[in-house]
């Protein structure tokens, strides 16, 4: 038998000692490696505070928003005009006095919200359907219930088709309505129109908060925060409160320019809040495509119809969605281009004959400026 001489040993341990050393030394390493950079993918965090950058940056011409900045200061009235483009705030104006922390009653664009809310329970299962009937949500609040409400469906709120005799645009049905002293029982006493179809009612939209209400056992006010709210960085408003302890559901939001933009964004996102999920892609296809074969125009908007609780335009260079309070409130999306314009006034002290209207035909002619010629 041969036996390794001496010398072999010690080379043999010299060579094994160093691995050793070197294995151990890796086992025992804990440091992490270097974060790999995170990639834009351009879906905005809408909790945090805006990241903001220059029109050029992102293809927009800085002397078109400063036209459309002018033509928005020479009114008196006017009090915002936000521009965002590819989740980047890129143009703030603020007029007359106003500032980025004032809260705008921004009226029908609480419509918007409602509807925003209606696909939020869909999602989560907390709505089982469009088509159910709002009758047996409702009759815990009623004295009385016409047996017609039972065939009033969720989707008929969404469209203005519920089908009352109504008119805000130039009667007193809207000041009537708020001042009543039963808001859900006003509407349900109302007569029924022999029109079928589209009949704007903010009274209507009121009932569809309330049936919210029920379905989902929460006040629409904690509901709205809680589910869409808190996931998009509003954390300041108010609400305006009726009888019964509900909120207004037609109208009476206030909110600040910067976050009408964040609602504005969370649907150019598809829904998404950086990573979250807030609202399904399907709703808001859904909820923002025509429900009716007319088209009208108004301003400078020349293809205009309605979704669910948002108008719709398919004129223009670009189709484009929004969310529209009385005397110029707008939130105007236009999905292919990645861009939100936000637009507030004030429309307080202004009667319904043409003023609140010469103020939202100047937001929509400041807002398809900036469209068109970018």
């Amino acid at each position: 038998m041969n036996c390794p001489s001496q010398e072999r040993m010690f080379r043999r341990r010299l060579f094994v000692f160093p691995v050793v050393l070197l294995l151990l030394f890796a086992a025992c390493d804990t440091t992490s490696p270097d974060p790999v950079p995170e990639v834009d993918t351009g879906i905005a965090d809408l909790t945090e505070s805006w990241r903001t950058a220059s029109p050029a940056d992102f293809g927009l011409s800085s002397s078109v928003l400063s036209a459309a900045a002018a033509k928005a200061a020479a009114n008196l009235r006017f009090r915002s005009l936000l521009v965002v483009k590819d989740g980047r705030l890129v143009f703030e104006r603020y007029f007359n006095g106003s500032t980025e922390s004032d809260l705008t009653d921004v009226r029908s664009v609480t419509k918007s919200v409602v509807s925003t809310l209606v696909g939020i329970a869909l999602d989560k299962g907390h709505l089982s359907s469009l088509d159910e009937s709002i009758g047996h949500a409702l009759m815990s609040h009623l004295e009385t219930i016409p047996e017609y409400v039972n065939d009033i469906t969720i989707r008929d709120l969404l469209t203005m088709s519920g089908g009352w005799v109504w008119d805000e645009v130039s009667g007193n049905s809207y000041s009537d309505w708020i001042g009543s002293g039963n808001h859900i029982q006003h509407v349900l006493d109302l007569p029924r129109s022999e029109i079928s179809g589209f009949l704007y009612n903010s009274g209507a939209v009121h009932l569809l908060g309330v049936v919210l209400e029920e379905r989902t056992g929460r006040d629409l006010e904690e509901y709205a925060d809680l589910f869409l709210f808190d996931k998009i960085g509003i954390n300041r408003k108010t609400w305006e409160s009726l009888n019964n302890g509900y909120v207004n559901g037609g109208a009476g939001i206030d909110l600040r320019p910067r976050d009408l933009a964040r609602i504005g964004q969370l649907f150019i996102q598809n829904g998404h809040s950086g990573r979250e999920q807030v609202l399904s892609e399907s709703w808001i296809a859904e909820a923002t495509s025509p429900k009716f074969t007319w088209r009208s125009s108004f301003g400078s908007v020349t293809a205009m119809s309605y979704g669910y609780l948002w108008w719709t335009n398919e004129g223009g260079s670009t189709p484009a969605f929004f969310a529209w309070g009385w005397g110029g409130q707008f939130i105007y999306v236009v999905p292919e281009r990645k861009l939100v314009i936000v637009t507030t006034t004030r429309y307080q002290g202004l009667n319904a004959g043409g003023g609140p209207s010469q103020l939202e035909q100047l937001g929509l002619e400041v807002i398809t400026d900036i469209v068109d010629q970018n």
